[in-house]
């Protein structure tokens, strides 16, 4: 069956889906600058579980935003498919420095007393983030949307719909579970700043996966649908992130340090590898520039 990107002139022109992404995320952020006071008092009447809970599933349901255009489009390039994902990647990247790993070091010098073991704790936090999902991406069947099928699993005996949910339930239970410690902090600015960076970050992630759903002979609606149950996973993990450190306060740096953990072996393992798999390294890098640009001038405008 032929995959759902292509490079041939029947595909949508290669700019416009690119330049569409980065005005509606400049859109969203002054916006969010815009009404920053407004937004910021009402947040601060909710509790925690009630931030990351309701943040996180903010941030899923631009899963079906970015799926939107599936119901006009039947396929894209892979060229912009790649600076797509690179943006994506880019944004997470950010999002994981400045509202993960340095809110992070911060928490837990306030906890050791002393820098160098903040920095400690913070590291053994990333690597164990990192290590739980490659544990993760080895023993649950999944399946990559450009790589194939990983850890044995079969497609004749596992419909492949089910190994993609599989596949983007990986990488959507660390995001929400970084939303949901993100508010841990108590830094409203910083929790929000993630939320929308991890919702930018999903945008592409679901016109990918409604792509793929009609490439599966599967209807626009379905397809619509599949890209917003996929992103309905957020909340798990942002409920769960949320509600860890709110019942345990001493466990937040490690929360902020695991959660980053995952983040970057995401972006690592599964993000820039499948943007760099068709020769499009030049369009994913800069959209990795870009993405990281975006969400670089957020954290800072809120802040």
């Amino acid at each position: 069956m032929p995959g759902p990107l292509t490079d041939d002139d029947n595909a949508p022109r290669g700019w416009v889906l690119p330049l569409l992404a980065l005005c509606v995320a400049l859109l969203l952020i002054l916006t969010v600058v815009h009404h920053w006071a407004a937004l910021q008092a009402r947040l601060a009447d909710l509790g925690t579980v009630q931030l990351g809970l309701l943040a996180s599933l903010a941030a899923g349901l631009f899963t079906a935003v970015g799926a939107l255009p599936v119901m006009v489009l039947s396929r894209i390039r892979r060229r912009v498919e790649d600076a797509l994902m690179g943006f994506g990647a880019g944004v997470m990247l950010a999002a994981t420095a400045f509202s993960l790993v340095l809110p992070g070091v911060d928490a837990a010098t306030v906890y050791t007393g002393h820098t160098l073991s903040a920095a400690l704790l913070v590291g053994a936090g990333i690597g164990l983030g990192g290590l739980f999902l490659l544990a993760c991406h080895r023993y649950v069947p999944h399946e990559h949307f450009i790589i194939g099928p990983q850890s044995g699993a079969d497609p004749k005996k596992m419909r492949r719909i089910w190994l993609f949910v599989f596949a983007i339930a990986l990488h959507n239970f660390p995001e929400g579970l970084a939303v949901g410690v993100g508010f841990g902090t108590g830094d409203l600015a910083a929790g929000v700043a993630l939320t929308i960076g991890i919702g930018l970050q999903n945008m592409p992630e679901g016109l990918v996966v409604a792509v793929a759903m009609l490439a599966l002979g599967y209807s626009r609606w379905t397809a619509l649908g599949v890209a917003l149950l996929t992103g309905l996973v957020q909340p798990v993990g942002g409920l769960f992130g949320a509600a860890v450190v709110t019942l345990a306060a001493p466990l937040l740096p490690f929360g902020l340090a695991f959660a980053a953990g995952a983040m970057l072996f995401v972006i690592s393992h599964e993000i820039i590898p499948e943007s760099h798999r068709k020769g499009h390294e030049g369009h994913a890098t800069l959209g990795v520039l870009v993405g990281f640009i975006v969400m670089m001038v957020l954290d800072v405008a809120l802040d």
